[in-house]
């Protein structure tokens, strides 16, 4: 099973790139996975017949308790049938039913596909952690599927409200979920059901999970999204909204019933709102004209009309509601498939402009009545078979006393009533003969277009014959239910019996409602009922709620941003240090008087950059405090810090004075100074409640630190001397990995608020024959001039003649030449030092960095692009995907992610070797931050300067007479 899902995943993954070779045939190999994996659950039958079942186990975090586990069971076994069977049915109808020419169509195959795979990892999920992963996969990728025609405003409108409305409930279910994990000590879903706890906090539970399940199955009131869905393409509402994503909330009530059917509220919840579904659906059905819209309506009276049998919590409803979602899920799928072709053929699926198309199209009206035929509940279908169970087990339990088995019953029976009378207005509306209405003349369709549907309205039709057969694969997952007395079993003929009166009335009836008002009914004005327009009241004052509360927050102004958080801070973390009773004994000020100094001159510039009224000196002041911060690393023993340290405030300053191009150069030119008493205390209280803060923390402490065994575990488990690299690259490389990903978005903004039109590489550039040429050219002429007298400069860098005369310094250009390989080296002498000395891939990567801010400085932005051949976007690109691969390698040789290995050996030539595989990982840390120095200087620098050549040859432009003088 973990293998089918590995598997949907990859093959989703290639279908985009495959739809370019294969066009609309795409479908054909998308359909592959779920057929193999019908087949594999084919052979499971023999396991799960009889309450069997298959396991699977991956441990993932076995401290917590976590694992990726997944089940194989009679009721597993049904929807994984289903969610594979159908999926790979309507993957093949897709072939015929898109053409070529429809864009995207490799994304919306690979997104179906992997519908398919969250949806078959659902229903075999035993992890409630699990489940709830896939259970948001199917919201996400049902919004993806469902708004396919992003250029339609009803697409983009109805995928947003699925994704809100089921996600919300995902949510709310998810509390459950946690709630009952942690009141039963495990999150394995079938021991949370045999354990079967009582007490207010499962009834809690169990009510969150229940409104989930319900948001996910378009109960009342989350029902209206379903039929807002159906702006989705044929195939994806046959599938999701038929087969697949709406059962997800049955399954799950299913799966809980045997456990919790008792619960308090649980019956009621139940059979209240399901029979209210049942009710509403059916009758909203009867009024719609569209065929999709009737069968929406009609979905969502089916739904509840599962909620209801599945979580009634009997042994008999149990095995009768799931018959009845099998047959649901064959001639629900089958009739939206069938919409989908007549569109086709006729173009329209307005019921009162369709006439005639049963003679033109003879084969497509048999297999539609074959699929209402098991729909209405008529022999010798699986619908018929499953709806006599139902009307038995619910009659039993009404006559043995039970007030909700009546009001089930009636509710169920008069639903019944009406899906008997929508169910012969569709077959009415789509294929008869109307007086007045023009005939259809029908396009020609492939044979092929019909085979999906044909098979899944005569396989409902064959389980009815073999209903014996289907009873021995269902009753297992009936007897997970205690009950006395030999149970009841699934048969097509069961005699004279009460249910098959109930049924025949229900026949005759629905009937009698089509003939009497089933063609003259017309469209609600508000067909999804007050719920959706609750929906649309939410929504609007969500809107203007948060445009008011952005409107407040959000002003354009840093100082009021910053004051607002520290702010916040001082009331929160004042409000804990006044409560606090644990204070230290005493302080100590310092370890050595140096740091007393130090902290002195950090104070004085803190002061002095406040007093600043250029924009340079106070940036250069506040330096000061890092450099400072580094003398304390130093003197604490910290060396790697204090290096980083330093390599970071040069950098740093860099980027400020970058930035500071662009602005006045004194403070407050654009913006004020005000406020400076309401600053002054902010600040104030800000440094008096840290301050405090940090004394209190340092003598809160009552345990030994954990730090005093790092020292060990780097040497011992990371095979290096230096703590703080060996916890970067390996101890904690997943926060080095999480920071990376920060590192590269800090790029992507920093990039994004400077250029313009796109994020394209820009730097001007020269092959390197072309430069080598160049260079030999600058040569010569520096000699000729220094032949003739001529007091031209010489060139030391490639792209120093591009500066004007005035800005050039040639000591600079020298110093830079000089330096700019012995740096790398320095770079890359850090790099691999770093596991055992002071360095790393973060400080040789800064130092490298200041290599090429050397090289900017010096030559200016055609300067920066000779040093550096390569995209910034590469870079990163490449740095994050060693960290990755680092952290992926390791799993597939049995060991855990970013476990590092240790080699050493005697080499020819170098001696005694020692290469800890962690090094790698450092590596891409190396180049993600060359990367982000690169990028800093492109951005900030080379296209600053471009935008300004840009804007001094516009101001030129605009004054030609200042050229000509």
């Amino acid at each position: 099973m973990l293998a089918i899902l590995i598997a949907f995943a990859a093959l989703a993954l290639i279908l985009p790139l495959a739809r370019r070779a294969f066009g609309r045939n795409v479908f054909f190999i998308a359909a592959l996975v779920p057929t193999a994996a019908f087949v594999h659950t084919l052979t499971q039958s023999s396991a799960v017949a009889s309450g069997g079942q298959v396991t699977e186990v991956v441990q993932w975090v076995p401290q917590l308790d976590l694992a990726v586990a997944v089940r194989l069971d009679t009721l597993s076994w049904v929807l994984a049938l289903v969610v594979t069977g159908v999926g790979a049915l309507v993957l093949l109808y897709c072939a015929r039913y898109f053409t070529d020419a429809e864009e995207g169509l490799g994304r919306f195959a690979a997104v179906l596909l992997a519908f398919a795979g969250a949806m078959y990892g659902l229903v075999v999920a035993d992890d409630v952690y699990l489940l709830f992963i896939f259970w948001e996969a199917t919201s996400v990728l049902s919004y993806l599927l469902i708004g396919h025609y992003a250029g339609r405003k009803a697409s983009r409108g109805a995928a947003l409200q699925a994704l809100l409305v089921t996600t919300f409930g995902g949510l709310v279910m998810l509390v459950g979920l946690v709630l009952l994990s942690v009141h039963t000590g495990t999150s394995r879903l079938s021991e949370i059901v045999s354990l079967a706890p009582s007490g207010a906090l499962v009834t809690t539970a169990i009510m969150l999970i229940l409104v989930g399940a319900m948001s996910k199955s378009a109960i009342v009131p989350f029902h209206f999204w379903l039929p807002a869905a159906m702006a989705a393409p044929t195939p994806v509402s046959a599938y999701l909204h038929a087969a697949a994503m709406v059962k997800a909330g049955i399954y799950l009530i299913a799966r809980l019933a045997p456990g919790f059917a008792d619960t308090p509220g649980w019956q009621e919840v139940i059979v209240g709102f399901g029979v209210l579904t049942m009710l509403f659906g059916a009758w909203t059905a009867l009024r719609q004209h569209d065929l999709k819209l009737v069968l929406a309506y009609g979905t969502v009276s089916q739904l509840g009309f599962l909620m209801v049998v599945v979580g009634f919590g009997t042994r008999e409803t149990a095995l009768a509601g799931l018959a009845l979602l099998l047959a649901h899920a064959l001639y629900k799928s089958t009739l939206f498939l069938v919409v989908g072709i007549i569109d086709h053929c006729s173009g329209t699926r307005d019921l009162r402009k369709l006439s005639g198309l049963g003679r033109r199209t003879p084969v497509l009206a048999v297999v539609t009545a074959l699929a209402l035929v098991s729909m209405v509940g008529l022999p010798p279908a699986l619908g018929f078979v499953a709806k006599e169970a139902v009307f038995t087990a619910l009659l039993d339990s009404a006559t043995a006393g039970d007030a909700l088995g009546w009001v089930a019953l009636v509710g169920v029976a008069v639903g019944s009533v009406f899906t008997v009378a929508y169910s012969a207005r569709f077959f009415w509306g789509a294929f008869f003969t109307k007086p007045g209405v023009d005939t259809v003349k029908p396009v020609t369709e492939n044979a092929a277009f019909v085979a999906s549907p044909a098979l899944l309205a005569a396989s409902g039709i064959v389980l009815g014959l073999a209903a014996p057969f289907v009873d021995a694969m269902l009753v297992g997952y009936s007897e997970t239910i205690p009950a006395e007395g030999e149970g009841y079993h699934l048969a097509l003929w069961h005699g004279l019996e009460p249910a098959l009166a109930i049924s025949a009335a229900t026949l005759v009836l629905g009937a009698a409602v089509f003939i009497w008002r089933g063609r003259s009914l017309a469209k609600a004005d508000a067909s999804a009922g007050s719920a959706a327009k609750a929906y649309s009241t939410v929504l609007r004052v969500v809107d203007l709620t948060a445009a008011r509360t952005t409107s407040v927050t959000q002003r354009g102004s840093l100082p009021f941003y910053l004051g607002v958080i520290l702010t916040v801070f001082i009331v929160a973390v004042g409000a804990a240090l006044a409560l606090n009773r644990s204070w230290p004994a005493g302080i100590k000020f310092w370890d050595f008087p140096a740091q007393a100094a130090i902290g002195v001159v950090m104070i004085i510039a803190a002061i002095a950059a406040t007093r600043a009224t250029k924009r340079f000196q106070a940036v250069v002041l506040v330096g000061v405090t890092g450099y400072g911060m580094a003398g304390l690393f130093a003197l604490e023993g910290a060396p790697d810090l204090a290096l980083t340290q330093i390599l970071v405030e040069i950098v740093t300053l860099v980027a400020f004075v970058l930035v500071l191009r662009r602005l006045p150069a004194r403070l407050g030119v654009r913006n004020g100074q005000g406020n400076r008493v309401v600053r002054a205390a902010i600040a104030i209280g800000f440094a008096l409640v840290m301050g405090i803060a940090a004394i209190v923390t340092l003598g809160a402490r009552e345990a030994l630190p954990i730090s005093l065994q790092w020292p060990d575990l780097a040497y011992n488990q990371g095979h290096g001397r230096n703590v703080v690299n060996v916890a970067l690259v390996d101890l904690r490389g997943w926060d080095t990995m999480g920071e990376l990903s920060v590192i590269i978005v800090a790029a992507t903004g920093v990039a994004s608020l400077i250029f313009i039109s796109g994020r394209a590489d820009n730097l001007p550039r020269l092959p390197r024959r072309e430069a080598k040429k160049k260079i030999k050219a600058q040569r010569i002429s520096a000699y000729n001039a220094q032949v003739s007298g001529d007091d031209a400069r010489t060139s030391w860098l490639l792209a120093g003649r591009t500066l004007a005369a005035g800005n050039r310094s040639i000591l600079l250009e020298v110093v830079v030449r000089l330096i700019f390989h012995p740096i790398l080296i320095v770079s890359i002498y850090l790099l691999f030092a770093g596991h055992n000395l002071p360095g790393g891939g973060f400080a040789g990567g800064l130092v490298a960095g200041l290599a090429l801010v050397a090289r900017y400085l010096a030559g200016g932005r055609h300067e920066l692009g000779a040093a550096a051949p390569i995209d910034a976007g590469k870079l990163l690109g490449a740095g994050l995907a060693l960290a990755v691969g680092t952290a992926l390698v390791p799993v597939f040789f049995g060991q855990a992610a970013l476990q590092s290995s240790f080699i050493e050996g005697e080499v020819w030539l170098f001696g005694h070797v020692e290469f800890v595989t962690s090094t790698i990982f450092d590596v891409g840390v190396y180049l993600v931050v060359v990367g982000l120095t690169l990028d800093v200087l492109r951005s900030l620098g080379a296209e600053v300067d471009r935008q300004q050549e840009d804007d001094d040859a516009d101001q030129s432009a605009d004054r030609p007479e200042e050229v000509t003088a």
